[in-house]
């Protein structure tokens, strides 16, 4: 058996968490710079705030609802989801993150719990609650499909009680009929259109068709994922969450950026935010895509970019950082007001297969790297930074509405008065 247990409406509930005074008051959280609404709780929804709308066409309704407006704040997010994922690993000897709010526990040998999948899936959201005040959903299944499935059906059928179960052929057909095709997991909406032109609307739809038809048609995936809504597992960890082919990190700046401290220091931050994810899958770039541009609204527009080959592959922040300086020279325009800079890695290799050079001396310095990781971890992601990234505060993101880092940051650690 698999469950998938994830938080319903991450940002917005961890908004809540130290916040007593909102915890009854519809909470939406606004993206990079404010700009578009990307997560809303469910008090919020009733209202009919919709998902990825710009913040300023709703601005003057969400005020007249008295809706509160957040900024994304990313330390508290990690450090709560840290804390989630921490109290769910309780449950079950097998654990996997699958993102910020989602992790799968599988269940082997765990006889004495057959008929209770039920009650134990709400003992995790009441030791969850406990512990993080973070309300989730549980959703268990034979297979990691059946089990996001279930979970679907914990948070949003109608009666739902945050916790779903299938586990006999009755169950599954159940919550697969009342599911729309789009919210299979790994159906795409462009897929969705595609099976609804064949007269497939429903999870159940699918998952009647013939998966040889459907790899046939489609792709492997889709069969995998059709055997998988008939309880057959063919996922396993390393597939549920694969690791990504290319690595970016890109940003729009809250203000226009003019100055070479202030760009620099942008990229710097890019380079760390990519080195960063690198490490965590044990990837390894062989080669960096570097870029800036001014907005194309503006008049005099201009746009420059250059792909840095590295000697030797590397996850090492400090090597990315040399390669924006060769080039920066070349990057920076003076009276160029530049609207958005990032960078990205390309051609990953894995670290435990790496190609060595006969010529050229890896300049990676991993004990370094892990060191700054268990700092930024325990500490806050900006505790520990390359001196180039906080050389000038100018470019940093618009966050008007932004929360204290309750728990990353000293100053903002709550006070209880008794």
């Amino acid at each position: 058996m698999y469950a998938l247990v994830d938080a319903t409406s991450f940002y917005a509930s961890a908004e809540k968490v130290f916040d007593p005074t909102i915890r009854n008051k519809p909470v939406v959280v606004l993206s990079n710079n404010d700009g578009c609404i990307v997560a809303a709780s469910p008090k919020a929804k009733k209202l009919g705030v919709p998902k990825f709308e710009p913040y300023f066409k709703l601005k003057h309704h969400l005020e007249k609802a008295g809706v509160v407006i957040r900024s994304s704040n990313y330390e508290l997010y990690a450090d709560l989801s840290d804390k989630m994922m921490s109290t769910i690993n309780q449950f079950s000897d097998q654990h996997y993150v699958y993102s910020i709010d989602e992790a799968f526990l599988k269940f082997d040998g765990y006889s004495s719990i057959v008929d209770s999948w039920y009650e134990y899936g709400h003992l995790i959201r009441r030791t969850v609650w406990r512990k993080t005040k973070l309300p989730v959903g549980v959703g268990f299944g034979p297979t990691p499909t059946l089990a996001k499935a279930a979970n679907h059906a914990a948070k949003k059928f109608h009666g739902a009680t945050g916790v779903a179960v299938i586990h006999d052929e009755v169950s599954r057909k159940e919550i697969l009929a009342r599911m729309d095709l789009g919210n299979v997991w790994g159906v795409g909406r462009r897929l969705t259109k595609k099976l609804s032109l064949m007269g497939i609307d429903t999870a159940l739809d699918l998952a009647n068709q013939s998966p040889k038809n459907m790899r046939k048609q489609f792709s492997v995936v889709l069969e995998r994922t059709v055997e998988e809504l008939n309880g057959n597992t063919c996922l396993s960890w390393d597939e549920v969450k694969q690791r990504k082919k290319e690595i970016y990190s890109t940003r729009s700046f809250g203000e226009r950026v003019t100055t070479p401290a202030a760009l620099k220091a942008a990229l710097a931050t890019h380079c760390s935010i990519v080195t960063k994810k690198l490490r965590q899958q044990n990837s390894l770039a062989k080669r960096i895509i570097i870029f800036a541009h001014s907005s194309p609204h503006e008049d005099h527009y201009f746009k420059k970019s250059f792909i840095q080959s590295l000697p030797v592959a590397s996850c090492d922040s400090t090597v990315f950082a040399e390669a924006v300086s060769n080039v920066f020279d070349e990057l920076f325009k003076p009276g160029v007001r530049y609207y958005k800079a990032g960078i990205g890695a390309i051609e990953l290799e894995d670290d435990n297969f790496q190609q060595a050079d006969m010529f050229s001396q890896s300049q990676d310095n991993p004990e370094l790297m892990e060191v700054l990781d268990q700092i930024n971890k325990r500490y806050g992601i900006t505790a520990a930074r390359l001196g180039s990234e906080v050389q000038s505060s100018d470019w940093t993101m618009k966050r008007e509405y932004l929360s204290p880092r309750y728990t990353t940051r000293w100053r903002d650690i709550p006070e209880i008065k008794c």
